[in-house]
This record gives C-alpha cells, sequence and structure tokens, in this order.
C-alpha cells in the first residue's frame, strides 16, 4: 500500500497559486506529523512547512507570508496553499509524515510533485 498520496502541483506563471495536497494511508496507523519539503536540482532537500497533529505549524522564512499549510481528514490531510509564486519556488515538492504503525515509528515520503513558476 502506497503510504502517501499527493495531489496538486503544475505550471503557473509568477504571481499564481497552486495548491498541493497529501493523504496518508490506514498502513501510517497514527499521523504526528505531516509536512511539505522540496528539492532543486544540485541542492539539499529542504523544509518548506510542516505541522503537528496538536495544530502547531512552522515555515521556511523564504515562504512566510505566502504559503500557508492546513491538515484535515482527522490529521491526515496537509494541504499546502502556495500564494504569489516566484520563480525560487521551483522545485519538486515532497510530503512528508511522521507517526507509528504496528511496529512503532515510522516516517514516509511521498514521491515528487513538480512545481514550475515561470517569470
Amino acid at each position: 500500500q502506497v503510504p502517501l498520496v499527493e495531489s496538486g502541483g503544475g505550471l503557473v506563471q509568477a504571481g499564481e497559486s497552486l495548491r498541493l495536497c497529501c493523504t496518508a494511508s490506514e498502513a501510517i496507523l497514527t499521523v504526528t506529523a505531516m509536512g511539505w519539503y522540496r528539492q532543486v536540482p544540485g541542492k539539499q532537500r529542504e523544509l518548506v512547512a510542516t505541522i503537528a497533529s496538536g495544530g502547531r505549524t512552522n515555515y521556511a522564512d523564504s515562504v512566510k507570508g505566502r504559503f500557508t499549510i492546513s491538515s484535515a481528514n482527522a490529521g491526515r490531510t496537509a494541504c499546502l496553499q502556495m500564494d504569489n509564486l516566484n520563480s525560487e519556488d521551483t522545485a519538486d515538492y515532497y510530503c512528508n509524515t511522521e507517526g507509528f504503525d504496528s511496529l512503532g515509528f515510522r516516517k514516509d515520503w511521498s514521491r515528487e510533485t513538480q512545481v514550475t513558476v515561470s517569470s
């Protein structure tokens, strides 16, 4: 069973918006945190935003005021609303979850979702 299913992404022009969503499968019994990360070729993957099960959020400085992360589906879905996009937001985006299954703690990553912002 695929642990994470993501949606969204695509090609937009600078100043426009996109929304990414990610849902954790039942293979992850308990989700304690979800987040979005991004990576461009030649660079390390970097945090974009995270949301914990209690609702606490954390954002990279580069996206504060433009991106909003939210949760739904009893904390099993995390969506990232990206507004006022610019070319520096172009990257492969990955959803991440932390949680537990019957074997203990687990951390999962989604497949990449491409976001391309043309200037």
